[in-house]
């Protein structure tokens, strides 16, 4: 295994506070990845009956629960600390790694659905995570990783991200996974909740008196959003843990309105497993689950998931990891590119196939990084602390299993807030890059599905541009639309000097394919023929 180098300006204590600064403003992920995996219900089997079909109110069912829960909390740390530590190590990249905020997700609420009510079971699930960590290996040793982030438009790329943005945010604020402010309703699709439970209906789940009295509501809203967000707004590092924790610490005493240890079945089990505070949970319902049964019925769904999960985590780990290695000094100005680009790839691939087998959501490069990065970290020792830290949580398990859905409904939100900052980016000047683009925003929370939102924005880009093509060829030109002069470029060329990637070389005839970057660029530029990416 390579061994971080030293950078130019990069200080042991440094790198120190850097990774801790990481790990802190990571931390999160380890209550919330817990919480959402939790909600898909698992390996738990429903048998609620035609009065409980989503089983809510089964305390058979409440309590395996629990046990995927603390199962999940153990394996998102331990992955969590491997993927660091690797990505430390292998590609010396100050970079942070855990499960993805966007796949999880998708992985729980989608294809899974809660409590199991989705398109396939959730081993067949973390099969499809552990068949895509591999094609992410093949795709990142030919090269094709690359390439195929870039050819997707620009205007849909960041459309995605704001749009999980906006689904995260839904599933902050739902009753489920968050502070519960939102329900659905007989009449309409969202209505105002924060109820308390006994005004739940059983039929629909919406608040049909006392909305907005929850007690767990305005803690979760009070503490866990409006102050994070202040320190947030003040720049202090680990804001949203602090929130959490403060959140958590209110509801663990018992006999309150908003305990987290209410005296029932659930109730004393949670509470008995938090007095141990310091202990090590293994992993027993979600160890090695895979369903390699994936012909029938949901087959397609199977291959849909892969395809999903791909194209999101090509985008999501591509561009974190490019802006990361761009703010820590890195990037070559010349060829775009970092160094050990293709080990930390592969690094971040390999940790998705491993974290299938503790039973957890894709991993990927976290944009919290930024923070360590921030403090002054430049190599891969930044990285190697955090994951440390992740490895110390594990036996913090009690803790990490206790920490309650309105604890960390306001950091949902707040990180959907982070990702909303893309909309910015998209091409509002021309309508054939935003309407797709908002298409896809739109339609990732209010379809609830991350790949019906991909799916529409790719098909109206295509339905769209595609006609004002027909169009623009058969007027030769001369019919079309007033701002099209401001389409955004794009190209299935490799970079914007027209170089393109081997594959497409070698299905042109490129007898020397092998041929790196700089060598075709020379060409280029000695024979005119050769120019706008024919080698």
């Amino acid at each position: 295994m390579m061994q971080p180098h030293p950078i130019p300006g990069s200080r042991f204590s440094t790198e120190i506070r850097a990774g801790l600064t990481t790990f802190f403003t990571m931390a999160y992920i380890i209550a919330v990845n817990a919480d959402i995996i939790t909600d898909s219900g698992a390996t738990c089997v429903c048998n609620g009956g035609a009065d409980d079909p989503m089983c809510d109110k089964n305390d058979e069912y409440d309590l395996c629960l629990l046990g995927v829960q603390r199962d999940i909390v153990t394996a998102t740390a331990a992955i969590s600390a491997f993927a660091s530590l690797l990505m430390g190590l292998a590609s010396n990249l100050p970079v942070g790694v855990a499960p993805a905020m966007s796949l999880n997700a998708y992985l729980a609420y989608q294809v899974v659905g809660y409590h199991g009510s989705g398109q396939i079971s959730y081993q067949m699930a973390m099969t499809a995570v552990f068949v895509e960590g591999f094609i992410f290996i093949a795709l990142s040793l030919l090269g094709l990783r690359q390439w195929l982030a870039r050819i997707i438009p620009g205007s849909i790329k960041v459309a995605t991200a704001a749009g999980i943005g906006l689904f995260l945010t839904l599933i902050g604020l739902s009753h489920s996974a968050g502070i519960g402010a939102i329900t659905g309703d007989r009449t309409t699709p969202l209505a105002l909740g924060g109820c308390p439970e006994e005004y739940l209906s059983p039929d629909t789940g919406a608040c049909m008196s006392h909305k907005a009295t929850s007690s767990t509501l305005w803690l979760g809203f009070m503490l866990g959003g409006a102050l994070t967000a202040v320190l947030m707004t003040f720049r202090v590092h680990g804001a949203m843990i602090m929130g959490i924790i403060l959140v958590s610490i209110f509801s663990w005493p018992r006999d309150t309105s908003f305990t987290y240890f209410p005296r029932t079945v659930a109730g004393d089990s949670r509470f008995e497993f938090f007095k141990k505070v310091v202990a090590f949970h293994p992993i027993e319902k979600t160890l090695a689950v895979q369903d390699w049964n994936i012909g029938g019925a949901h087959g397609s769904h199977f291959f849909l998931a892969i395809i999903t999960m791909l194209y999101v985590d090509i985008l999501d780990c591509t561009g974190t990891l490019y802006s990361m290695a761009r703010f820590s000094g890195v990037v070559d100005p010349d060829t775009g590119d970092f160094p050990r680009s293709t080990l930390a790839y592969c690094s971040d691939a390999l940790s998705i196939s491993i974290g299938s087998l503790f039973g957890t959501s894709p991993v990927t490069v976290f944009v919290e990084s930024g923070a360590g990065i921030q403090e002054g970290g430049r190599t891969g020792l930044t990285a190697i602390v955090t994951g440390l830290c992740f490895f110390m949580s594990i036996f913090l398990a009690p803790i990490f299993a206790s920490i309650p859905p309105w604890a960390t409904g306001g950091a949902l939100i707040l990180v959907g807030c982070m990702l909303m900052k893309g909309v910015l980016a998209i091409n509002w000047n021309y309508s054939g890059d935003a309407i797709p683009a908002f298409v896809t925003l739109i339609f990732m929370p209010f379809s609830y599905s991350i790949a019906y939102g991909l799916i529409a924005g790719i098909i109206t880009y295509i339905v769209v541009n595609g006609t004002i093509w027909v169009v623009r060829t058969l007027s030769c030109g001369k019919l079309e639309p007033a701002d099209y002069e401001e389409k955004e470029y794009w190209s299935l060329r490799n970079d914007n000097r027209g170089v393109q990637p081997w594959f497409i070389r070698a299905a042109k005839g490129d007898s020397k394919l092998w041929r790196n970057k700089d060598d075709v660029i020379q060409l280029q530029t000695q024979d005119p023929y050769l120019k706008g990416g024919q080698v």
